[in-house]
């Protein structure tokens, strides 16, 4: 790997349609950046802060995020599947991430902010100890997910299956209950 990028600041900058070559960027903050169609494939960020970035139609292959802020990012349909998941740690603040996919991915201790995650897939992934707070989960896909002392009481719109999901220790609210028992087309009052 490259000699790596450290304490740097890009601030509206344009990435799309580029390959970013296979650094480490360490405690990099990225302002306002365009990064449509870019290939960030093995790239490593570490320690750094996404602001107000667009992140559309991103290829990931094997991107390495540790401890990885994004805040006001547009990230529309993103795999998150396929990146490294060793010492994953990402929190996502005020972030559009509505058809994102995280299928079979481990991202335990995630927090999640007042984001936007319609039709996002969490099928077969490990949320161990995650958060979403304020979350918008309409029509997200719980499906062999490991949700074991995940905080959904601040969540919304959300549908999961307890006989298809692992949620021991989970937590939600009363008025969260409904979306646990979706499927028994109960008339909840």
């Amino acid at each position: 790997m490259n000699n790596p990028i450290l304490d740097q600041t890009f601030e509206n900058q344009n990435f799309s349609g580029k390959k970013l070559p296979d650094r480490e960027y360490d405690n990099c903050t990225f302002i306002n950046c365009d990064f449509t169609e870019t290939n960030m494939s093995a790239v490593t960020f570490l320690e750094c802060r996404f602001d107000t970035c667009n992140f559309g139609k991103v290829m990931l292959k094997e991107t390495s995020f540790q401890e990885v802020a994004f805040t006001d990012c547009k990230m529309l349909g993103l795999d998150f599947g396929t990146c490294n998941d060793f010492m994953f740690s990402a929190n996502y603040d005020h972030c559009n991430m509505d058809y994102c996919s995280f299928s079979g991915f481990v991202m335990k201790n995630t927090i999640f902010t007042s984001c936007s995650l319609k039709e996002v897939d969490f099928t077969d992934a490990d949320i161990t100890g995650s958060v979403f707070n304020d979350c918008d989960l309409f029509k997200a896909v719980f499906e062999n997910t490991i949700a074991e002392k995940v905080d959904f009481r601040t969540a919304k719109n959300f549908t999961i299956d307890p006989e298809k999901n692992t949620l021991k220790k989970a937590k939600f609210s009363t008025s969260g209950l409904i979306g646990l028992l979706q499927k028994y087309d109960l008339n909840v009052k």
